[in-house]
Order: C-alpha cells, then sequence, then structure tokens
C-alpha cells in the first residue's frame, strides 16, 4: 500500500476527502471478556480470519471526528466525548463490548500526536479526520456474536467533503430507503452506508450532489440528507431539523442546535419535515463532521426543482452557523465549556 507522501509536499489548501496511509494508526484487541493495553502501530493492514462476522453479518461500527490547528499551531479536537458515547450506543446495538470513553478519547490523542505533521496548516481549511472503527473478528460462521473485536483509530488530512465546499449544491429524492423503521438508523454502523451507495451512485449521475432520504414508513418526510442530517431555516428565522427514531443523532447537529439557540438567538425545533412542506424554508443545508455544514441550493421532488435562497450563494443565516462552529473549532471564537480537547 502506497504511504503517505511528505507533509512538505502536500498541497494543503487542495485536499479532498480521500483514504492516506499516514505513519502511525492506533489499535487494540478484545478478547476473553477484555480489551489489551493498545498501542500505536505502523502497520495499516488488519489480519482477519475469512470468518469475521464483520464480514459475513455486518458486525462493524465506525466513528468521525477531526483534529484542528489553531491559530497559534495548537491542535485541538471537537467534542471527542460526545463521539466516544455515540460509538457505544451503536456498539450496544450490535452485541459488540463498548470502549471506555476515557480510553477513545486517549487513543484518537495518540494518533493525532504521532501524525501531528500531517495536521493541515491553520488558513488552509483543511483538518485531520480521524476514523475509529470496530469491527467483530475470530472465526465464527454462526449468526451470532463474535468472540473477538478489533478496535482501530486511523487518520488522513482532508479537505471539504463536498467538491463545492461551503457553496450550494443540489439534492434529488429517492425511493430508495436508508434504514428500517426500528432498525439501525440511530447507530453509525457500516450497513447503512453500504445500502447507500446505489441511491447515491444514480443521485451522481443525474449531476446532484447527494440523495435526500424521506422516512421510510411513509415517504412523507425527510430524514437525512446524504451521509449528514438535514436543517432549514424558515422564513421567521428558526432553525428546524428532523427527529425521528432513525436518524443518527449528529454531533454537528446537536453541536448547531446549542449555537443557533444561544449565539444566534434563533428559535430551535427538532420535528418532522414534511417534504411537500418545502416553502416554509428559506435557507436549507446539510450537517455533519465530514461535511460541517453544506448549503444546499435546492431539493429536487417529483421533477421539480424547489430552490432555496440561492443556487450559487449562501444564505446569511447558513453563512453565520458556518462561521460560529468553524471559529470555534479552529480556536478563534471562545468554545462552550467542554467542547474543546487540547491535544498536547
Amino acid at each position: 500500500m502506497t504511504k503517505a507522501p511528505e507533509p512538505s509536499t502536500i498541497d494543503w489548501k487542495n485536499l479532498g476527502f480521500e483514504y492516506m496511509d499516514l505513519p502511525f494508526r492506533y489499535l487494540a484487541h478484545w478478547k476473553d471478556g477484555q480489551w489489551d493495553e493498545g498501542e500505536l502501530t505502523e502497520d495499516s493492514t488488519l489480519h482477519i480470519s475469512e470468518g469475521a462476522t464483520a464480514l459475513h453479518y455486518g458486525q462493524a461500527d465506525f466513528e468521525g471526528l477531526k483534529a484542528y490547528r489553531t491559530k497559534n499551531n495548537e491542535i485541538q479536537l471537537f467534542r471527542p466525548d460526545q463521539n466516544a458515547q455515540r460509538m457505544q450506543n451503536s456498539c450496544k446495538r450490535l452485541l459488540m463490548p463498548t470502549m471506555p470513553a476515557d480510553r477513545f478519547i486517549d487513543a484518537a490523542m495518540q494518533v493525532v500526536k504521532a501524525n501531528e505533521d500531517f495536521v493541515p496548516p491553520y488558513g488552509t481549511g483543511g483538518t485531520l479526520y480521524l476514523r475509529p472503527l470496530m469491527i467483530g473478528v475470530g472465526g465464527t460462521i454462526g449468526v451470532h456474536a463474535a468472540p473477538e473485536y478489533i478496535f482501530t483509530i486511523f487518520a488522513m488530512p482532508v479537505g471539504a467533503y463536498y467538491k463545492g465546499g461551503v457553496k450550494p449544491t443540489n439534492f434529488t429524492t429517492s425511493y430508495y430507503d436508508r434504514a428500517a423503521p426500528h432498525g439501525t438508523g440511530q447507530s453509525k454502523v457500516g450497513g447503512n452506508y453500504g445500502s447507500s451507495l446505489l441511491p447515491g451512485d444514480e443521485a451522481h449521475k443525474a449531476g446532484y450532489s447527494d440523495v435526500v432520504y424521506l422516512d421510510p414508513a411513509t415517504h412523507t418526510k425527510i430524514e437525512e440528507a446524504g451521509s449528514a442530517n438535514f436543517f432549514g431555516i424558515t422564513k421567521d428565522d428558526k432553525f428546524v431539523t428532523p427527529k425521528s427514531d432513525s436518524i443518527l443523532p449528529s454531533v454537528t447537529k446537536r453541536s448547531l442546535l446549542f449555537l443557533a439557540k444561544n449565539r444566534l438567538g434563533l428559535e430551535t425545533e427538532e420535528g418532522d419535515v414534511f417534504i411537500d412542506d418545502l416553502d416554509r424554508f428559506k435557507e436549507a443545508g446539510a450537517m455533519g463532521t465530514a461535511a460541517v455544514i453544506a448549503p444546499i441550493g435546492g431539493i429536487e421532488y417529483k421533477d421539480d426543482l424547489h430552490v432555496f435562497y440561492s443556487e450559487t450563494e449562501v444564505g446569511p443565516i447558513t453563512q453565520k452557523l458556518y462561521n460560529e462552529l468553524t471559529g470555534i473549532q479552529f480556536g478563534d471564537i471562545e468554545a462552550p465549556e467542554g467542547w474543546i480537547y487540547k491535544v498536547k
């Protein structure tokens, strides 16, 4: 596997969102009811049995978080405790052992520190993306939980998830479902994303950046926007985002709900967002760790493109939310208590 280029040769301002084999990652094994001590390793290949439950039955979950370089050259993580908690919830859903939050955060810190030369410079817009992953391993062929597990965290420098960056893009709706009612929609499990590949590919071929998924029970309500959460700004300046048992609880969404209310003075609401009631919104966007805030120019539904603020310009409230969130993440704006973890 090709190793990462030397940091001095990387074009930090033009990073994509692609895998890069950095020098170090963290690896821990669970066996006989307990985790081993875990360690940093230079081996980027996972060695597993052909009978691993992750391969056959989807016993695998993951997380995504970022490290940011500040103006004074410090490195910080944004709310990693929330990612640790969400991964624990995903693990419980799949009958996997949980990684204690303090160990999760310490492992993330170790990976960032070991690869600190790959944290993009302040002002480039780049970040170091961390991918915690847990999989069921060991020789198992029956449909039951694995006897052993691997937990790892690897990293790579990334730019914008959507190629346009902070520019509006159009989405289309799909008759495919992202997750089933009472299924694994609230968990960050691999199967949720595998099933999104076909509808996402069809959307791209049709000229859209991604798919808006409707609720699986009635197909009348917006649930998610690609692999991110949806939000809309109403004409009376209310920040609205869907609420459902099959939506992944986003750390970014939770953060923006707080910032919209407490920093921008907006009324906030989690509830039903009906696809045939898009006229209530003057702005819309997708939000998540990878996407950050991706403005939505328009949503295609039943051959009609509903345009929000603009197909070419970011709405003013969406821009304010983006500035507030990224200002906190990069250390330019004071963060609410407990949101920032310094890497030392």
